[in-house]
């Protein structure tokens, strides 16, 4: 589907890690009540309906307790849909199996804290220039999830990056993605602000317990 003007009831489309000009952003769709698909078989079915590289289940918005579906597999962390539902929600902790993400809200900025070993493992490409990453026609040959990045700025923690989940379905190109910033930023061991796909953005903040937050801004693109 994967079209804005064609959202079924009770779903929320976001667009997580917008640029400053709001612009862009990775869609997310967002099934404010679980319920209505309680088993994993529908879930799926629906994300895969859906067509966006990440759908979320709310399954307790008091609590937090939400349930996170890529087309064709369940992941149990992912940022740009824990990004979207906290600001969403509006709370300070989203229950997830793997453990509390913790959330806030700084401006026009919502962040989360977790951990990078929760992040589904990636493969880091670095490139010598930003321009070498923008010029990519499409995911370098290979195999599993690529994140290709390169400095703009590295004494400012500026990072240009693409990531291709290359798993064989629709979604070719990611336009945002929380979890692989933070395990870059993770390895860096510094803060970084990411420009990544066509011009989202992407802040990260590692913390002396081996935590990082990320943040961006969310917008709301459609309401079903």
């Amino acid at each position: 589907m994967n079209d804005h003007d064609d959202v079924p009831r009770g779903i929320d489309v976001l667009r997580v890690f917008c640029g400053p000009d709001g612009r862009h952003g990775n869609a997310l769709g967002v099934v404010r009540d679980g319920r209505s698909h309680p088993d994993e078989a529908s879930r799926q079915r629906l994300a895969r309906q859906l067509g966006f590289s990440e759908t979320v289940f709310v399954d307790d918005p008091e609590r937090g307790r939400v349930d996170i579906h890529a087309p064709g597999v369940r992941l149990p962390f992912a940022g740009h849909p824990l990004v979207g539902a906290a600001w969403l929600l509006d709370l300070e902790i989203l229950e997830l199996a793997v453990g509390d993400v913790f959330a806030r809200q700084d401006g026009e900025f919502t962040w989360i804290t977790a951990r990078p070993e929760w992040a589904p493992p990636r493969t880091f490409q670095q490139y010598a220039t930003a321009e070498e990453v923008e010029a990519l026609p499409g995911p370098p040959p290979g195999e599993g999830w690529l994140y290709v990045w390169a400095w703009e700025d590295e004494a400012a923690g500026r990072v240009r990056a693409r990531a291709f989940p290359r798993r064989g379905e629709d979604i070719v190109e990611d336009e945002a993605t929380g979890a692989a910033a933070m395990l870059l930023s993770a390895h860096l061991g510094r803060a970084l602000n990411i420009t990544q796909g066509r011009g989202s953005q992407i802040l990260t903040a590692p913390a002396p317990d081996g935590t990082v937050e990320v943040g961006g801004r969310v917008l709301m693109a459609a309401r079903g």
